[in-house]
């Protein structure tokens, strides 16, 4: 019965043995079937032909597709020929994934970068200098070892600003890894256990490539939380708990710019691409800050009102009030004459440094006027009625300032709520 098998079938099924039987076996129990498995080899047999002759140009660019990552061509950075000039395995990388992956700094000024290489030696991801807008190290919030997040980020690809139409397709990432500080008998003497060699070995690196750039920490010149860490006596701590819609996350306030950070999406606002910065339901305990971009807005919410002082300093040191200080940061920034100065003499930013009250400090003062008038209101006759019924009085106005901070939380999760929903 066997050479009465169709050869299409020992064709199609000639890689594996065992299902080839067991075609042969279901025909040979029922002979009408002979046909459906003659056209399904058939079918086989020429979707085999196809992949086969298919053009090698084409069949590289699929590859290169797959293995390439952030918009980088196959070769060069992804080459294992373009050795590293430093190497740092085992290093745990939360973007563009979660996964522990070696860190190599390629020093090569056409085709150097950073890139995350697995276990089997093939380059997952990486960046080019060239391609290179910013590269934070920040302090790892409310860890109890000191962790610092180094950020690299893409051009085009800070998650503010729009994506121009050529990248669309394959929209460039941000790579994140997290250093952990030394400790104990880890310390190496002489040596700094913290991220400044690392930060140093990749500014050699933007030099050599002949870029601008440099590794940006946060300053406490720049900015600083009012509010102390509990684990670290005396230490500043650089960032701002707040959330995004539902997210939760942390603003840091840098020389260069603001950064959101740091789940995905990861933001960053240089000063060129803000509109303007303001402030927004503001409570006795919290506040929401919006930032004004060119093409849209950005609301960051539930932040301490402890930070406001820190961040509105900071606000108007940089003239972000200002929304016609965006023009003339932008022509700053690619070059161009920013727009004429003012007839007396001033720009924007002057403009801004006159202003007596900024919008939070008159929110804080409406606020301020408002409790000022509740006070005003207040009837302490009813302190003179009886002893119970003051009880029940007393109760009801601390249930009523409970209800207030309740109230505030409500008033915020609210609105989330409504962001979600659109």
């Amino acid at each position: 019965m066997a050479g009465a098998h169709p050869h299409e079938i020992d064709s199609a099924f000639a890689g594996n043995h065992e299902l080839r039987k067991r075609v042969h076996a279901a025909i040979d129990q029922n002979p009408t079937q002979t046909t459906l498995f003659r056209d399904i080899s058939t079918y086989i047999l020429n979707q085999t032909s196809q992949t086969s002759t298919e053009p090698e140009s084409k069949k590289r660019k699929l590859d290169d597709s797959n293995g390439a990552q952030n918009g980088a061509p196959g070769g060069g950075l992804f080459s294992a020929e373009n050795k590293a000039w430093r190497s740092y395995p085992g290093v745990s990388f939360s973007l563009p994934q979660r996964k522990k992956f070696t860190l190599e700094l390629v020093l090569n000024k056409k085709e150097g970068g950073i890139r995350g290489v697995g276990a089997d030696g093939k380059v997952e991801f990486g960046i080019a200098w060239k391609d290179v807008d910013q590269i934070f190290c920040i302090p790892v919030p409310e860890k109890a070892k000191r962790q610092h997040n180094f950020v690299v980020l893409p051009l085009h690809g800070d998650g503010v600003n729009p994506v121009p139409d050529h990248l669309k397709s394959s929209p460039p990432e941000p790579i994140v890894w997290t250093f952990e500080e030394l400790t104990g008998k880890n310390i190496v003497e002489g040596e700094d256990p913290g991220p400044g060699p690392i930060a140093e070995a990749v500014h050699h690196c933007l030099i050599q490539a002949g870029t601008k750039k440099n590794v940006v920490f946060p300053d406490a010149e720049d900015f600083k939380s009012a509010i102390p860490q509990s684990h670290r006596k005396g230490e500043p701590a650089f960032h701002v708990k707040g959330h995004r819609g539902s997210k939760e996350g942390y603003l840091f306030f840098t020389r260069v710019g603001i950064v959101w950070g740091f789940k995905k999406p990861l933001a960053f606002f240089d000063f060129g691409s803000i509109n303007s910065v303001s402030y927004t339901a503001v409570l006795r305990n919290t506040f929401n800050l919006v930032i004004t971009t060119p093409t849209q807005e950005f609301e960051f919410g539930m932040l301490d009102q402890a930070d406001f002082a820190g961040i509105n300093d900071y606000v108007q040191q940089h003239g972000l009030q200002d929304a016609s200080m965006a023009a003339a940061r932008r022509a700053k920034k690619l070059n161009v004459n920013p727009p004429a100065e003012n007839e007396n003499g001033t720009n924007g930013a002057g403009a801004a440094e006159e202003d007596d009250e900024t919008e939070l400090q008159k929110a804080e003062r409406l606020l301020q006027e408002e409790e000022e008038e509740d006070e005003e209101d207040y009837d302490p006759g009813s302190e003179g009625e009886s002893e119970g019924s003051g009880s029940d009085d007393d109760s009801e106005d601390e249930e009523g300032g409970g209800g207030y901070e309740e109230g505030e939380t409500e008033v915020y999760e609210g609105g989330e709520g409504e962001d979600m929903e659109e």
